[in-house]
Parts: structure tokens; sequence; C-alpha cells
């Protein structure tokens, strides 16, 4: 399906060279950031304690971060999820104290501020668990802040995160190059993990400028890039080996303009219905999904520069050629006819 067609191609190619620098100094300036600054790691990777309270009313966040801060342990980290009343409370670990000790004088501080006084409640859970857990309730009986949950990550297991983070994205990479290796040539494949690790830095890059939570919703979001843009990728290169195979008067950088642009309303539409859906969950999604459509928002925009800039430019100047992508046979051919001989 196509909103429109281009008739006279666009000579991408001829600007290859600009494209390519502007892309080099974005990606230098990405990597400065991530050594001069480095990426802001949730807690998932530096272990500590998470705790999830519920309010009688709309939580009051100001007055919430107020009552945690005076406690002195560090920087924290308040958001609301799911409703307003629904907050969530992030603390580091700390040498010093035990992890537990720490949930417990936060959730302390936070009944305080709501005039409440701590008591163990103790209750039976559904499948018959008898559970003891501190209730904040106030002079009148009420019960303004609930402690919903508690989670404690170690630094142990926040290191092994990280390391299988890194492990995953490394896997990706290299099943990527394998592939296109095999569905076309290696210079391609060289060509779309340039592309791909310059769009994943810039993600990188622009968290680490800002100081934007990097948490496992992010990571996934850069391993979803990843496999969206060598699809891209895909799409045009596959285009480059048809038009190789069909215009054979066209020299390279006039077979990859052809490309680019016969696909051009396919990227439209494509880039752009992912890219609503995208922005629904940036604006819509809340704090749980912020950070990952973020993420996702960054990388296909990205996407489609590196896919049509990068990638094929890249293509371009490893020297791509007809004769890596169609095998010419020795049977006759018919000079009036340009797809004569030519397979793949």
């Amino acid at each position: 399906m196509e909103f429109f067609r281009i008739q006279r191609d666009i000579p991408f190619m001829r600007h290859a060279l600009i494209f390519n620098i502007v892309s080099f100094l974005t990606f230098a300036a990405a990597v400065f950031f991530l050594a001069t600054r480095g990426l802001h790691l949730s807690i998932e990777f530096t272990g500590g304690t998470v705790l999830e309270v519920a309010y009688t009313q709309s939580a009051n966040l100001e007055k919430t971060r107020h009552a945690i801060e005076q406690l002195n342990l560090g920087e924290v980290q308040v958001q609301t999820f799911g409703t307003s009343r629904d907050v969530m409370v992030r603390l580091p670990v700390r040498a010093d104290v035990k992890q537990a000790d720490v949930a417990s004088r936060a959730f302390a501080a936070l009944c305080a501020a709501e005039k409440g006084t701590v008591s163990a409640r103790s209750y039976t859970t559904p499948q018959g668990e008898q559970v003891t857990r501190p209730s904040c309730t106030t002079a009148d009986g009420g019960e303004p802040v609930k402690l919903s949950r508690t989670e404690f990550v170690g630094p142990a297991v926040g290191s092994e995160l990280a390391a299988d983070g890194a492990k995953a994205l490394a896997f990706v990479v290299i099943g990527i190059m394998v592939y296109l290796a095999f569905r076309f040539e290696w210079k391609f494949s060289v060509a779309a993990i340039i592309a791909n690790l310059h769009d994943v830095i810039i993600i990188l890059g622009f968290f680490a400028f800002f100081q934007w939570e990097f948490s496992l919703a992010v990571l996934a979001a850069v391993l979803a890039v990843l496999g969206y843009s060598v699809n891209e990728s895909v799409v045009i290169f596959d285009r480059i080996r048809e038009a190789f195979r069909r215009w054979r008067k066209l020299d390279t950088p006039q077979v990859i303009d052809h490309a680019i642009t016969s696909t051009i309303s396919r990227t439209i539409i494509t880039h752009g219905c992912t890219q609503l859906m995208v922005l629904s969950m940036l604006f819509f999604g809340g704090p749980t999904l912020h950070y990952f459509a973020v993420a996702l928002t960054i990388g296909i925009l990205f996407g489609i520069y590196s896919s049509v800039f990068v990638a094929a430019a890249i293509a371009m100047w490893l020297g791509v050629k007809r004769e890596d992508l169609v095998k010419i046979t020795s049977k006759d051919h018919d000079p009036n006819d340009p797809n004569a001989g030519a397979v793949v």
C-alpha cells in the first residue's frame, strides 16, 4: 500500500558525506556524554529498596519527597504510578544500614507526615499465609497511607542484571550481523551494524546528557530499537538488490537512490503508525512507561535516519556493487533485455 509514489529518484547519495559527518558528530557527542556523565542507573542495576504506598487521597509528592529526604538516606526518587494515590519510592543502598531498616524508617516517616503512628498488623492471605505488615493509623482510626509492597534489590543482583543486559545486547548485534551476512553480503552486514549501534549509542547519549533513569524497561526499548532499525535496513537492502538486478545501466549511487526513494511511502506509513502508538504511551502511559517510550521515540526517529543516510551510505563507501548481489550466467544474453542473465 502506498499513499504516494515519487516518480523521480531523490539524489540522497549525493549528500552522503554531509550526512555521515553529521552522524559522526552526533555519535561523538553521545560518546562524550556517556564517558563524562555516565548513565543514571535505576535500582535494578545499582541495588536498593522500592516501596509502593497507597494514599486514601491524591498524593502530595512534594510532601512525600520532603518526608523521605529528612532521613538523609541519599538520593531518593518519588513518583506516582497507576493512579494519583499510588506512589513509588526508590531508596539507594546504604552500607551502614540494613535494607529492612531503611524500608521501616521510610514508611514511618511517611506515616508521621500524615499525623499517624505505625503499628504491626497481621492478616491471612487468600492462600492461607500469615503475614505481618506495618500499618499507619491516625487517632480517629483512619489509615491515610498503606504499604502495598516492599522490594529489596542487592548490589550483587544489580550487577548480574547489568552483565546479563550487556550480554543480551552483544548477542543481538552478533545475530543481526550473521543474518545480514547470509541474506545479503558482508558489506551490508557491517553497514547495518554500524548504523544500528549508532542508534543505540545516541539513545544512551540522550539518557546520559539529561540524566534520565536507565532501567530494565529502557534496556528492553534499546533491544527493540535494534530489531526495529535492522528491519528498515533489510527493506532498503532488499530494494537495492532488486534494483541491481533490474536496472543494469545505473551505477551504485543511483541504484541506492532509487531503492530509498521507492521505500519512502512505506517508511512514512510504517514509522508513522508506530510513532503514534509510542507517543500515546509517552503522554498517557504514566511514569512507568515514560522512559521506555522516550527511548523508543528517539530510537525510531534516529532509526529512520540511520537506515537511509548511514547504512546505505556506508555500504556505498565499502564498495558494494552488482557482482556482490547478482550472479551473471554464461548463457546467451539478449542485449535488448536489461534483465537477461541476472539471477539472485
